[in-house]
Order: structure tokens, then C-alpha cells, then sequence
């Protein structure tokens, strides 16, 4: 075994740095063609150019007049023709004008477009400009969103449905996707029940596995559930069994050194620990290793922890094997609405409510709950040996920043 234990706590940023240059090491690469409509949220897996001009023409940017602009001194101009969106128009006749509409391509020869309210049509159908014109006016150049073979989205993009949208535009029908990660689940401890199972003495439901199962799917992972798998070390071997074929294993609970946690001992025993023991709070147990050449998260038990790890280590892990560049969760600055007067020997990430563009701090801050989390609104995060006061400016995570 290839201990990387150090003494005392590691530092949340140091854990993630590290993190993140396994996780780059060990990329993702199999690659699937999917449809358009089926890859929302999926990772793209090579770089894509653009395959026409946007727009393929130039076409009128609002409902009027199209003309050229050294005709005006010959008006009122006759309209010679009506051009749809859709339709192709024929070149301008000189000294004529043409009633466009928005969207449409606009005749050849055109220089301009005046806005139908800044038009004054005669008894003869005749139509006089009464606003002054420049050329270019109100016209969407050929190619003036996007010209045909310029880098259009970069590997690693996490496909949106605006993303969708500009592919779309592209005429993109499949695309290349990385497959969806393979991620084994499981909850460690003699003391848990699956959902719907009736609970023996001293045991209570896992919620774990069912938050992690969800946010693993969010970031377009298949999930290999293992289940609840008592404190017993053949009874772990048993279930790690079941994930044949995983390109990652997360667990929680088990991952310290008691006499019941048998996925730290596992790990020590026929594995590889690389992080173990964080400065945050809370999360402290967070570990990283490899089951064979299986790499391994180690969750800590408490759900309030295991939600805050998965989010601030695991989700960015995760992504960057999926070969995405931005995988820190989005801070920004919060004003804090109460006073912190103790300073922490570790990172802490407490839970709040924004109210009135103001964090607001929820009571129960107890590692084990989730029902805090559910009533806020994300992580204020307090830097190891900081106080504040009311008043005073914070990062903050928001949970609809992190897929929660």
C-alpha cells in the first residue's frame, strides 16, 4: 500500500488541487453519437465548427422598407415587390423600394432598411422615408452571428439547452458526447435501511444514496446502486462485486479508522489512500483512494456532510474527468445578515438563506440533517480562523449553481 497521509487536516483548497489533477490524469474518453434532442446536460466530446453562416443571408432586422440609400433623393419610391420571410427575392429595381419583414432576406442591390413607422405611404402606394438612414441600417449582415467553419463549441461543454439551440441553428442532427460515467453507490453502516424496507432496532433510513443517485444522474452519469452494506468487511468485498465495469466508486460513511469502517480499511488494506482528512467543516473524513485501479470518494456518513463534499470536491472531480474546464462551483459576494464572533480551525460552509440580498444563517447547522439545506438557499464559506460581523462581505455557493 502507497499511503499519501499527512498529519493533521488538509486544506479544502489543496484537497480540490489535487483532486483535480488526478481527475485530469484519468480522463473519460469513450465517445457515443447521440441525438440533438437527447443530449441535453451531456459533455461534448469534441470540437465542433460551424457548418454555415449565420444568418445564411442578409436579411431585415425589423418589419419595413428595404432600399438603397441614393435612391431617397428620387422619393416617394414605388414598391416592386413583397418579400416573406422564407422566400427569396429578386434584385432591387433601381429607384423602387421593397416592403421586407423581420426575418427576411433582403433583395440584392438594398443597402438599408427604414422601420414601417418611419414610412409615409401614399394614395399611390408609393412610400416616403421621414427619418434619416445610413447604410447598413437595420440590415443583419450574412455571417453576422456566426461565419461558416469558426470554432463554434469546445470539447468539454457541458450542453445546454441555449447550446442545443446554437447546434440547431447549425443543422446538427447527432453529436459526439462522452458516454455516461459508470459510478458505483454505495452507504456503509450496520444501521441503515433502504427506502420502503421496514427498520430493524437502532436503524434508520439512508438518504444518502438516494441524494448522491440524483445529482450523479444530473451530471449525466449511470449509477450502479450497491446499496446499504453492513459494517462487515466479506460483505463489502461481496457488494464491490457489483461494480464490474464502474469508472468510480463513491461511498459514504465507513471511511475513518474505527473498528466499523470497513471501506477506510479496505482502502488501507488492499488499496490506496492518496487524501484523508480535511480542515472543513463540515466533511472531515473526506477520503480519495483506489479499490484496485478503481478509484474511490469516501463520503463521510452525515448527510449534511456528505452533500457539502459531494459539491465541493466530488462534483468538480467528476467534471474534470469529463474533460470540463470550469468545474469550481460559481461564489459570489454576499453580505452576511449575522454576526460569526468564533473563529474555526477549519473551513466552514454554513448554511443560509438569502433574504433581502442578505445571507441569513438557518439554525440547525448539525452535520447530520438535510432539512436546513432544503430551507436554503446554498453555502456561505467561512475561511479557517475568521470571524465576521453583520454587515461584512462572504463567498457565497448557491445550491442552483451546483445542480441541488
Amino acid at each position: 500500500m502507497r499511503d499519501a497521509l499527512v498529519s493533521g487536516l488538509m486544506a479544502v483548497d489543496e484537497a480540490l488541487r489535487q483532486l483535480l489533477a488526478l481527475a485530469r490524469s484519468e480522463p473519460f474518453t469513450a465517445v457515443e453519437q447521440v441525438a440533438l434532442r437527447g443530449a441535453d446536460g451531456r459533455v461534448l466530446a469534441e470540437d465542433l465548427c460551424a457548418a454555415i453562416d449565420l444568418p445564411p443571408w442578409a436579411n431585415s432586422a425589423m418589419d419595413g422598407y428595404a432600399l438603397r440609400l441614393d435612391d431617397l433623393v428620387a422619393q416617394p419610391l414605388r414598391v416592386s415587390q413583397t418579400v416573406f420571410a422564407g422566400q427569396a427575392p429578386e434584385p432591387l429595381q433601381v429607384g423602387t423600394c421593397a416592403r421586407v419583414f423581420t426575418g427576411a432576406p433582403v433583395p440584392a442591390g438594398a443597402d438599408c432598411v427604414q422601420l414601417q413607422e418611419n414610412c409615409e405611404v401614399d394614395a399611390q402606394g408609393r412610400v416616403r422615408s421621414l427619418d434619416a438612414l445610413r447604410r447598413g441600417d437595420n440590415i443583419r449582415p450574412q455571417g453576422n452571428e456566426i461565419r461558416a467553419r469558426a470554432p463554434l463549441l469546445a470539447a468539454g461543454t457541458v450542453l445546454s439547452p441555449i447550446a442545443l439551440g446554437v447546434l440547431a441553428s447549425q443543422g446538427f442532427a447527432q453529436l459526439p458526447v462522452l458516454r455516461r460515467p459508470r459510478v458505483a453507490l454505495l452507504s456503509s453502516g450496520d444501521e441503515l435501511a433502504g427506502e420502503g424496507a421496514a427498520l430493524g432496532p437502532g436503524q434508520i433510513y439512508d438518504s444518502n444514496r438516494v441524494v448522491l443517485a440524483a445529482l450523479l444522474e444530473r451530471l449525466g452519469c449511470e449509477v450502479i446502486d450497491l446499496g446499504c452494506v453492513p459494517d462487515d468487511p466479506l460483505r463489502l468485498r461481496a457488494a464491490l462485486t457489483g461494480a464490474e465495469g464502474a469508472e468510480l466508486i463513491i461511498s459514504s460513511a465507513g471511511v475513518s479508522v474505527g473498528d466499523a469502517d470497513c471501506i477506510g480499511a479496505l482502502l488501507r488494506e488492499d488499496g490506496e489512500v492518496k487524501l484523508w482528512k480535511l480542515a472543513i467543516k463540515p466533511g472531515k473524513p473526506f477520503t480519495f483512494g483506489h479499490v484496485g485501479a478503481v478509484p474511490l470518494l469516501g463520503l463521510p456518513g452525515n448527510p449534511g456532510s456528505a452533500l457539502v463534499t459531494f459539491l465541493l470536491l466530488a462534483r468538480p472531480y467528476l467534471l474534470a474527468r469529463m474533460g470540463v474546464e470550469r468545474v469550481e462551483p460559481l461564489r459570489v459576494p454576499v453580505v452576511a445578515g449575522f454576526n460569526w464572533p468564533k473563529a474555526g480551525k477549519r473551513q466552514e460552509y454554513l448554511r443560509v438563506r438569502l433574504d433581502g440580498g442578505r445571507a441569513r444563517l438557518l439554525e440547525n447547522q448539525s452535520s447530520s440533517t438535510l432539512l436546513s439545506a432544503v430551507l436554503g438557499d446554498g453555502l456561505l464559506e467561512v475561511p479557517a480562523g475568521e470571524t465576521f460581523e453583520a454587515g461584512d462581505v462572504l463567498d457565497f455557493i448557491g445550491f442552483a449553481g451546483v445542480g441541488v
